[in-house]
């Protein structure tokens, strides 16, 4: 009866050994899992940002195109017809 009181005894000690062991590693995840999130979402306000960017800088190229062609219109008709035949120049070829 000695040995099974010991035994008991030992299983008990095991079974608390390996739930603290669960806890540990529990925590760790849970800190892990909550630093990747901080990042995640750190890198997703970083691409809105240069989105934005993006944006921001193709309004500016859009606006200085527009004003060349205001200012010289002929030579935007003359450039875009230009571009226009080695585009179908080009194509032509493949």
């Amino acid at each position: 009866m000695a040995t099974e009181s010991s035994g008991r005894r030992t299983t008990e000690e095991v079974a608390g050994k390996a739930h603290e062991t669960v806890d540990r590693v529990a925590e760790g995840a849970g800190r892990a899992e909550e630093a990747a999130r901080e990042r995640l979402s750190g890198a997703g306000d970083e691409v809105r940002e240069k989105v934005q960017y993006g944006k921001e800088r193709a309004d500016d190229l859009l606006g200085s195109v527009s004003g060349y062609i205001r200012d010289y219109p002929l030579t935007a008709i003359g450039l875009a017809f230009v571009a226009g035949t080695l585009y179908a120049s080009l194509k032509r070829r493949r």
